[in-house]
Order: C-alpha cells, then structure tokens, then sequence
C-alpha cells in the first residue's frame, strides 16, 4: 500500500471522531481565523481539504465554491454539514496532487490545516498555483514547526504519533514549501506563536 492511500485510510477512520479531536484547537484559534479568511474570498473559489467541512458554514453566499478532498468518508461529513447550513458547493472526491480541473480555472483558493497531510506538500502545492489564475490569491492557515528550539524538538518527537493516528505532520516547514514550488510573493502572518501561520500567496505568473 502506498503512502497515499495509506494516509487516506487513516482519514476514513478518523472522520467519524474528527471534529471531536479537533475541538480544543478549534475553540482556542481556528474558529476566529476560518471566518476572517471567508472575507477574503471572491468569485470562483477552490478549497483544498475540505475536511469534514468546517468551513462550509462560512461561505459567503455571493462566491462559487468547489470544494476537495481525498477521503470519502471525510466528504460525507461536508456533505451532511452542507445539507445542515444549506449552502451551495460543490464536493468532489479528489486528491490535491493530482488536482483534475484546468489551468487558471480558479480566482481563489484556499486551505486550512491540510498541508500538514499532504504526502507530497510540493507537488500539492504545485497543483494550486497550476489551477490558480495568473491574477489569483491563495489563502492558507497552516501549522508547521517551532524555530524555537525545545519546542520544534517536542515538534519532532511527537510527529510519528500524530502521524499515525490520522496522517498529519505537525513538524513540516509550510513556508520552505510553498517557496520550493515555485511561488515569489508569500506575505506570512504569525496567528499563534510561530506554529500557526496565515500565508497569503500572490500567484503572479509569467
């Protein structure tokens, strides 16, 4: 079994307690940033990791929104969500390295908390800016590891358990990434610590 599949598997099993183990960093920050990043999306939007959809209830109403993920049973969850805020939004069964839409298809996109579980971070990110029009922005709350020392060596020791359990890293270098895929203009914002990070991307192509 590859390691995507593996990471999906894990996904599967973890949707049914997913929003259950996200709650305490959901009430301590995320909740507070989903609804600022909604602000900022316009016209046809793209939403990477949808997740269980916790972001579905925020959709602004006058966007477009497509919406991915790799794990069926995460899917069902959004799409219960979707049914319970009535909003309208496309979920497809789709994994983020291999994103099966157009060049330029989207004039946003956004993420939250999923680059910590993408096997391939680069190529994922690769996929965005392909899909992203040249004008476009990308939006992402992300976590990744601690400059601070000791913190960063917790980071490290505890990986393999979160791995695991559901398939996420919490020692990746996001930023470090999404340079290495090519994007220029990065604007970072530090949301908490300098463990959970806004990056807003200006996809500028040539």
């Amino acid at each position: 079994m590859d390691i995507n599949e593996k990471i999906r598997k894990r996904y599967d099993r973890a949707s049914s307690l997913y929003d259950i183990l996200e709650q305490p960093m959901e009430i301590m920050t995320l909740k507070r940033w989903r609804t600022e990043v909604m602000k900022e999306l316009q016209g046809d939007v793209l939403e990477i990791g949808v997740g269980t959809g916790k972001n579905i209830q925020y959709y602004p109403d006058n966007i477009n929104v497509t919406a991915i993920d790799f794990s069926e049973k995460m899917l069902e969850k959004a799409r219960e969500k979707s049914d319970i805020y009535n909003k309208k939004v496309k979920l497809i069964h789709m994994d983020a390295q291999n994103i099966g839409f157009p060049d330029n298809s989207f004039d946003c996109v956004f993420t939250t908390c999923v680059f910590c579980s993408v096997p391939d971070p680069v190529k994922g990110l690769k996929e965005i800016k392909r899909v992203c029009k040249g004008d476009g922005k990308i939006i992402m709350i992300e976590h990744e590891r601690s400059e601070n020392r000791a913190i960063g060596l917790l980071m490290d020791i505890f990986n393999p358990i979160t791995l695991n359990l559901y398939g996420a890293n919490i020692n990746r270098r996001t930023v470090d990434n999404i340079k290495k895929a090519g994007f220029t203009k990065i604007d970072v914002t530090n949301l908490k610590s300098d463990i959970l990070k806004k990056i807003v991307i200006h996809n500028f192509k040539n």
